[in-house]
């Protein structure tokens, strides 16, 4: 057979990056084709933003930090959009307050995919005389993007959660029925202890592919004996926490956490009802088999003390999971029903990427020789590094080849509303 090796069948990098970039943008409208103009313009908290915001954000960061900086005679498409869409970028001037993104009535879902098809266009046929140094903002642009795409998922389930109707996204099961929670259905994989690396060992991101800003530089670390769960807490577990008082044992909570479950009445899961939790098909009825999720960093925690084991820190976490796919497990692939699902079963690490992201005991701060970069930019992730928490995996929302092992995801310990869950640790 011949060699398959000439020019011909190489991938021409230019190329595929238009290709992402093209396949990007479409998903970001396929996931909100079937909301109304109203559903994509609420704002159901401070923390979440409207979906119409989401898209006219990205689209603004690819307008400003592309088309704007590196294409020369390139005019806005409104100069009145930069202030209601960019999110927090100082070195960009000042911007609509965020708790107010939900009155912003105008423009209208169809000016923004309007103004989307604009800048899609003009930078499609700018990309090839782009420099390389725009290029890469393409390319963050894109990774960006992805980010929100996230985002748009879990803050309109935030705000269908909201309304009594008990809406949904995409009108169909995403789970087994109540009827199918049968005795002989198949259970979640009894729980195993997986070794973990021991010794010297090296984290951060390679240097291959792209990386955000806080996954360098790669840097060596000293790890105990340990051992992680073999897969992420279940729902039939969270419940046996609830039934044994769970969330009514001060000793098993961090004062902040204490503090936020009386304040707040927290007594389950976020979504949680009764038996049902709602997702974006609307309300189900819980998998006892699948991990649990929409939990906060103070929920994982008070559940590993009384489970006995305790949160992994981040370098072990990406230590295990360094030699695994990350593009395996459940993962956003196309707009539709999204909800983490049971684990097949097997042996070893299950669902360390997809599902739900893993909080982690680890804070998030800079790593040993961080630089942000210059310029509005480098805002990205660096000035975000007080209060929060790591959590590492990705979920079921986040678009499938978005992930790696050195991935960094963070949050505020109260915070819940993502698809977050837990894997336990626990010392040998």
């Amino acid at each position: 057979m011949a060699s398959r090796t000439d020019a011909s069948h190489r991938t021409d990098p230019l190329e595929e990056l238009g290709r992402r970039f093209a396949a990007t943008r479409r998903l970001s409208l396929d996931l909100v084709a079937t909301l109304s103009d109203a559903d994509a313009s609420a704002q159901s908290m401070p923390d979440a933003s409207p979906a119409k915001w989401h898209l006219a954000h990205t689209t603004w960061f690819f307008e400003t930090f592309v088309l704007r900086d590196h294409l020369p005679g390139y005019r806005l498409f409104d100069a009145r959009y930069p202030y209601l869409f960019n999110s927090y970028y100082e070195a960009e001037g000042p911007r609509h307050a965020r708790p107010s993104r939900g009155l912003l009535t105008r423009p209208s879902l169809d000016e923004v995919c309007i103004w989307r098809a604009h800048v899609d266009a003009a930078l499609q046929t700018a990309l090839p005389a782009l420099p390389a140094v725009a290029q890469s903002l393409v390319e963050l642009g894109i990774h960006h993007e992805q980010q929100h795409q996230e985002l748009l998922l879990t803050d309109i389930k935030h705000l269908f959660a909201q309304n009594p109707l008990g809406p949904a996204v995409w009108d169909s099961a995403i789970a087994r029925e109540v009827a199918q929670f049968s005795a002989d259905s198949v259970q979640a994989g009894a729980l195993q202890w997986v070794r973990g690396a021991e010794g010297v060992v090296s984290v951060g991101h390679t240097g291959d592919g792209f990386a955000f800003d806080c996954e360098v530089p790669r840097f060596s670390a000293l790890l105990t004996p340990h051992a992680l769960a073999s897969r992420p807490v279940s729902n039939r577990e969270w419940q046996e926490f609830i039934a044994d008082g769970g969330y009514h044992t001060p000793s098993l909570w961090l004062s902040d956490g204490w503090a936020w479950v009386q304040a707040e009445n927290i007594g389950a899961p976020a979504y949680w009802d009764e038996g049902r939790h709602f997702t974006l098909s609307g309300w189900r009825a819980i998998d006892p088999d699948a991990p649990v999720t929409h939990i906060s960093f103070f929920e994982a925690d008070a559940f590993a003390s009384w489970a006995g084991a305790r949160l992994p820190t981040e370098i072990e976490w990406e230590a295990a999971a360094a030699a695994l796919d990350p593009d395996a497990g459940q993962q956003l692939g196309a707009a539709g029903p999204v909800q983490p699902e049971a684990a097949s079963g097997g042996a070893g690490l299950q669902q360390m990427f997809g599902s739900v992201w893993e909080w982690t005991g680890s804070a998030y701060r800079p790593y040993p020789g961080f630089r942000a970069a210059p310029g509005a930019v480098g805002e990205y992730n660096g000035k975000f590094m007080s209060g929060q928490f790591v959590l590492r995996g990705g979920s079921c929302a986040t678009p499938r080849g978005h992930l790696r092992a050195s991935y960094r995801n963070f949050f505020y310990p109260h915070q819940r509303w993502q698809f977050t869950g837990l894997r336990l640790a626990k010392d040998l």
